[in-house]
């Protein structure tokens, strides 16, 4: 018999993630899965929550946040105390095996000890998740799906109620943000190499969601256009302000030569009018380049938090509502509430 919580209700039980998407076959599983409607749920939540937001805001952040947070300090501590190792090959630094060996050592106590006591037993869950979200040891390589695991590792958070939904905006302002700053720290320092690159065509060789959520900040109040996102005095202005802002400067910091050639589709997006549609359209296309390849998916984790059962028939994937801003965050009137725009022009791309 399950054991009874102090409320009265079944405890909760919680277990180690495993991989079940298996084979090509797996993947309508897995885009009928509650867990995939939810993700695009989560990413559309938060793309609404976070409009009209600038990175150094002050906001209330709770204490589940703010621990987790100093875990992300602790382990670019231990980048610090893992320093890249002399190697005659340029890219892979062996020393982030090293580094990786004792972020997984320490990742359980991290994680426990920032849940609430009455979450304790999650954190086996949701320790898969986070140690999955800093790149691969053996490849010593980092992309989209490392990304994806520590988006899933913030869905638990929310899932489980470590977080409350009034928590949207510090999570993704100061927890995401802090995760992004290290991941590029570990992808500069151990000269990781990108894992499954799209190459010019796609946005960044190592992150998607930043695109996404930074595009969402620009798409009430925004102080400046899409197409002057390339340039330099606005790069230089906005970068510690605007995520989107500073995916392009950490772009032109890594990457040489004309930004049209090395980041072809970041060029022709910043030709679309609305940040609105870029958000939109970016939603679109993280759903066909990311959420439905196989080589992604095939390791992602499910557990009791997340998992593969099927939607009710019927259920619609979710859409953010953008152009107005949340009420929590409304200061002056706001513009009347727009419905979602379509995909970029030409529909194929995204």
């Amino acid at each position: 018999m399950a054991e009874s919580g102090a409320d009265g209700e079944p405890k909760r039980e919680f277990v180690v993630p495993e991989k079940l998407i298996k084979s090509p076959m797996d993947m309508e599983l897995w885009q009928m899965s509650e867990c995939y409607y939810d993700l695009i749920g989560f990413i559309s939540s938060m793309s609404v929550a976070l409009q009209g937001t600038r990175n150094s805001q002050e906001v209330a952040i709770p204490p589940v946040v703010e621990k987790l947070m100093q875990a992300l300090d602790r382990l670019e501590q231990l980048a610090i105390e893992t320093p890249p190792i002399d190697q005659p090959a340029r890219f892979g630094n062996v020393a982030f095996k090293s580094w990786f060996q004792k972020m997984q050592s320490e990742s359980m106590q991290l994680v426990s000890d920032a849940l609430p006591d009455t979450l304790k037993d999650a954190a086996k869950e949701l320790c898969v998740y986070f140690v999955d979200c800093f790149g691969n040891p053996t490849r010593i390589d980092y992309g989209t799906g490392h990304e994806l695991a520590f988006v899933m590792f913030l869905m638990c958070l929310f899932k489980t109620g470590a977080v409350e939904r009034k928590d949207e905006v510090a999570v993704g302002l100061k927890l995401f943000q802090k995760y992004i700053i290290l991941a590029r720290k570990l992808q500069v320092t151990y000269r990781m190499e990108p894992a499954g690159s799209h190459g010019v065509w796609s946005l960044d060789d190592f992150q998607f969601v930043p695109f996404i959520w930074g595009s969402a900040q620009l798409a009430v109040n925004s102080p400046i256009e899409p197409a002057q996102f390339v340039e330099e005095k606005w790069i230089t202005k906005y970068k510690k302000e605007l995520m989107f802002v500073g995916c392009i400067d950490y772009i032109q910091q890594v990457k040489t030569g004309h930004f049209a050639e090395h980041s072809n589709q970041l060029w022709s997006i910043s030709a679309v009018p609305q940040w609105s549609k870029i958000c939109t359209g970016l939603i679109k296309m993280y759903q066909k380049e990311v959420l439905s390849k196989f080589p992604v998916i095939q390791h992602v984790y499910f557990g009791s938090i997340l998992t593969l059962k099927t939607v009710k028939p019927g259920t619609m994937l979710p859409s953010p509502r953008l152009g107005m801003l949340p009420r929590q965050q409304q200061q002056r009137p706001a513009p009347p509430a727009v419905p979602p725009p379509p995909a970029f022009p030409g529909g194929d791309g995204m």
